[in-house]
């Protein structure tokens, strides 16, 4: 039996077999061949194979998320049929007598170079998509195997580190658990795994060898520990454990359908965060109140352009109707920093936290903008969905958002298009200036919502992702509870409500300092909803 430590990011037992996700790693070299009619076959049976993958990732996409969100597998199919792409590829092998796999990348990067220099935002986001189905040729040709394609059975998947990109590949439905050489408590893994109520350890180390995918594992959530071929004795005890943390989970269940009151009487909402549709299940699974937080960057990070303005609107609609009047607050596009996503373009920066993200980008990129406000304002015809802005550091920037939407709405009236014109619209609190003014921000939005992981990393000067700053990272600092009680103030005084969607709202050692401070509401991963809610009524 072999014991790795690391940290611990969501408790739990799971057991099962360990599975690394592959990344490609493959370099591309020019070889001169002999026989370029043979060379030229080998890439047409590449093609044909990737196009019966992309017919299968289509029908797959259209039973699990719909034809809108499926349709990007269609383009891609297209693609790869495209006669210009095909013939510079045959052009390449035949003239230069080189391999399939350099004709491939070689038009990959040709193509893509041609596609990012044009105007048009539509064929610009084309680049990704060249490249994206380049790189699935060239693994079939290159034998790779990457990422995590064919999951046949539930396992615990390991890796050095996870990026979002990666996270919402994954079929949700057979992660066991997470276990990761790096990563910080903060990282989109551990986030990923206290929404799917599955135990993760990170910070495993060199430790954590790849030679042990497909041996059987146990993570033990609790005390950050992973075992590798566990003895009968160490698995006998972790089986105890997992049966001991499901008996107190079914004792939550009882909670059920109770109210989120103090002894005292003092009421709190508690909604439920998610990433996207898929999560719903687990929202209405833990009776949560409402959904405090819906990460709409999930829906670009998932696509490999960006998503149309129908696409969008199918999927906020959707939650909008399936929580049945119950409020839906819908974070617009956060992409930047942490969360990058390629046909964005954007550049590399020296410190992306502070850098080029969310609002900003979507105050300087208006047309995507508006085709998200597009959607929402039309999906908000169906439920009862509230809109909140990331990254705010100004009243100048509300207000220019308030003109966007005033232009969005015109522009759905006179298109005679449906919409609601009085949706509730909110802010992050994720800024030490966002609090300094947040009387004065008060006065302009409906609500605030303070995400404590940004504001804990701005206010102490820390980088959230640097796991070498994971001792000095502290959320209970008298400065961030400050900044909270600061905001709550302000929003009440100007009628305005307050909540917090960071992962702060889910510690329970501060649930009590919350309500002492008057939060209108505490919007937690799904499988934290019942717990809150049991700590709440425990309050006086």
């Amino acid at each position: 039996m072999i014991t790795i430590s690391g940290k611990s990011v969501f408790g739990g037992v799971s057991i099962g077999k360990l599975l690394f996700y592959q990344r490609n790693d493959k370099v591309i070299k020019r070889t001169h061949v002999e026989d370029v009619d043979a060379e030229w076959n080998r890439f047409q049976e590449a093609k044909d194979t990737a196009v019966t993958q992309l017919k299968g990732l289509y029908d797959k996409a259209l039973a699990d998320v719909g034809e809108a969100n499926a349709m990007i597998f269609e383009i891609h199919q297209m693609m790869l049929e495209d006669l210009d792409y095909i013939e510079s590829i045959e052009n390449i092998i035949r003239t230069q007598e080189v391999n399939a796999e350099y004709a491939v990348a070689t038009t990959a990067d040709n193509f893509a170079a041609m596609f990012s220099s044009m105007d048009d935002a539509y064929m610009q986001g084309r680049a990704a998509d060249v490249k994206d189905v380049s790189e699935r040729v060239l693994d079939i040709l290159s034998g790779a195997d990457t990422g995590l394609k064919e999951m046949t059975e539930p396992c615990i998947i390991a890796a050095d580190d996870l990026a979002p990109s990666e996270t919402v590949q994954l079929d949700k439905s057979k992660v066991l658990g997470f276990a990761t050489m790096y990563g910080s408590s903060n990282s989109h893994t551990a986030i990923l795994a206290r929404t799917m109520n599955i135990p993760a350890v990170i910070g495993l180390g060199e430790g954590l060898l790849q030679e042990y995918s497909g041996r059987e594992a146990i993570i033990d959530g609790f005390t950050g520990t992973l075992y590798i071929d566990p003895d009968e004795a160490t698995l006998k005890e972790m089986q105890e454990k997992r049966e001991k943390d499901l008996e107190q989970k079914a004792l939550l269940e009882q909670l059920k359908g109770k109210e989120n009151i103090t002894k005292s009487g003092q009421k709190i909402n508690v909604y439920a965060n998610i990433g996207n549709v898929s999560d719903l299940g687990a929202v209405l699974k833990n009776d949560a109140g409402g959904i405090g937080l819906f990460r709409s960057e999930f829906l670009y990070l998932e696509n490999t352009d960006f998503p149309t303005e129908e696409q969008q609107f199918s999927v906020y609609k959707k939650v909008a109707e399936s929580m049945a009047g119950k409020k839906v607050i819908i974070r617009t596009l956060d992409i930047g920093a942490d969360k990058q996503v390629d046909y964005f373009n954007l550049d590399k920066e020296e410190n992306p936290a502070l850098g080029y993200r969310a609002i900003r980008i979507c105050l300087t990129r208006p047309e995507i903008f508006k085709t998200q406000l597009r959607a929402l304002y039309r999906a908000a015809v169906f439920g009862n969905i509230s809109i909140m802005f990331p990254m705010i550091t100004s009243v100048g920037e509300v207000r220019k958002i308030k003109e966007i939407i005033a232009d969005v709405k015109e522009e759905l009236k006179n298109e005679g298009i449906p919409y609601k014109e009085d949706v509730e619209l909110g802010i992050m609190i994720e800024t030490p200036a966002s609090v300094m003014v947040s009387r004065e921000l008060a006065k302009e939005v409906d609500f605030f919502s303070v995400g404590t992981n940004d504001l804990t990393q701005y206010t102490l000067a820390i980088d959230r992702q640097n796991s070498k700053l994971d001792e000095f990272y502290d959320p209970h600092h008298p400065a961030v509870l400050a900044m909270i009680k600061m905001a709550a103030e302000s929003a009440h005084a100007e009628g305005a409500w307050i909540g917090i969607c960071g992962e702060l709202g889910a510690d329970l050692e501060l649930t009590e300092e919350f309500l002492k401070m008057g939060l209108d509401e505490l919007s937690v991963s799904p499988s934290m909803v019942l717990p809150l809610r049991k700590r709440i009524r425990e309050c006086e």
